[in-house]
């Protein structure tokens, strides 16, 4: 049976729509039911992780009209953006851009994630602006302040990621692990969210057009199109949204061996239309290949796993024991953890991105949390390979597509704009 995104609104207005996530529907059908477009109308698709290609566009005013010609260079908490491209030639005010990979001039493990979250989270940052003159300005500010602030990701959310190992004896430095990663084969590092990530619910962008709206970091935006680099096999999102109504449990700064990065939280939501659309959200993370790949080049595929392995059965947050914290002088966990959610012998739950790291880095194991294990086939020998890294977060990305899920059911969010 076919239907239009016009009758099932008709439904969501009237309060008689069935919304599900991904992975409600994929339960529901591992259990056996027997489900068509009469049985649900939305299913709400989530990810969350790290996300390059990210920025922030802003204007921002730093000074009373007249007060200088235009803006040389301009740093926020010591991070630079890109003044422009409008001059703003005596307004007192910067067009900018920032990179979520950029980072300060004064701390390179502060970039551009971090200072998004702030941003997002109402703290005051402090803004220096280098004049066409050679003037310095410095202002505080907060998100408040800015005339606009919208976040751009040039490609999210990929269908199609790959897994990384280490095969070689010298430690090596990637965007693609948390720290340089050891080897051989010490361990794995994996991005995506498998059966609940958008894409893989939707690969043929049958629903997920561009216009669609979406979550981001859950401030309503928009699909502008495929993204930068992708292709019929391996599709991805460029996406829009306004960052001063975002929530910043859902973006931040993850620091990587290879300097910072940003992650970002994206849920999508999917008109069961026809059958075809129904059948194509059963996925399962059994059922969705990842290719493993040596660190050094992301197409030297070295072996392949699925998304079982990685996210079956596994813990999605640590446990801290902290009654058996050795106190260490210099802690190798708050060296190494990404999002910085433990400092001074506190593992901050909120700021925690369940990827691992604790509990791979504390030599005396007082971090708990089983990441899994992938099977590899090394010159005939199968190996198991911890998963020491992730680089998504299935928890968040759990969140924000309930969230998406109960904003259609109150009639809060609209399939379209």
């Amino acid at each position: 049976m076919k239907r239009t995104i016009q009758e099932i609104e008709a439904k969501i207005e009237n309060g008689e729509a069935t919304v599900l996530t991904a992975e409600e529907i994929t339960k529901m059908a591992l259990n056996g039911e027997k489900l068509s477009t009469t049985d649900v109308d939305v299913i709400t698709t989530g990810t969350c992780g790290v996300m390059s290609g990210t920025m922030g566009i802003f204007h921002l005013p730093v000074a009373e009209p007249g007060s200088f010609k235009k803006a040389r260079h301009i740093l926020l908490n010591g991070i630079p953006g890109i003044p422009g491209p409008c001059p703003n030639e005596w307004l007192g005010s910067v067009d900018l851009i920032v990179y979520g990979t950029a980072y300060s001039l004064n701390d390179p493990d502060y970039g551009g994630g971090f200072l998004f979250k702030d941003l997002v989270k109402g703290k005051e940052i402090e803004v220096e602006v280098e004049s066409s003159e050679g003037n310095v300005l410095r202002t505080p500010a907060t998100l408040e302040d800015f005339g606009t602030a919208q976040l751009l990701g040039t490609r999210f959310a990929f269908k199609n990621y790959t897994a990384f190992v280490n095969p070689t004896s010298q430690p090596i430095s990637s965007i693609f692990n948390a720290v340089d990663m050891l080897g051989p084969l010490k361990g794995l590092s994996f991005s995506g969210c498998g059966e609940l990530n958008p894409l893989q619910n939707d690969p043929e962008l049958n629903t997920l057009k561009k216009g669609a709206k979406v979550l981001l970091n859950s401030s309503e935006g928009i699909f502008i199109g495929q993204g930068t680099r992708s292709t019929p096999s391996k599709p991805n999102m460029m996406l829009t949204a306004d960052m001063r109504e975002m929530d910043s449990h859902y973006l931040g700064g993850y620091l990587t061996g290879a300097g910072p990065e940003v992650y970002n939280s994206v849920a999508t939501a999917i008109p069961i239309l026809d059958e075809s659309i129904l059948k194509r959200t059963f996925v399962k993370h059994e059922d969705i290949k990842l290719p493993i790949a040596d660190i050094r080049g992301r197409h030297s595929v070295l072996s392949e796993t699925d998304y079982g392995a990685v996210w079956n059965d596994v813990d999605e947050r640590p446990q801290y024991r902290e009654e058996d914290c050795r106190r260490c002088q210099e802690c190798l966990v708050e060296e190494r953890c990404p999002t910085g959610a433990f400092k001074n012998n506190y593992l901050n739950m909120q700021q925690c991105f369940g990827c691992g790291m604790c509990s791979f880095a504390c030599p005396y194991q007082i971090f708990r949390m089983n990441t899994g294990q992938v099977k590899m086939d090394c010159d005939g020998e199968v190996m198991e390979i911890p998963v020491t890294c992730r680089q998504s977060d299935l928890k968040r990305a759990r969140e924000l597509a309930e969230e998406l899920k109960n904003r259609i059911i109150k009639g809060e969010f609209s399939l379209r704009w």
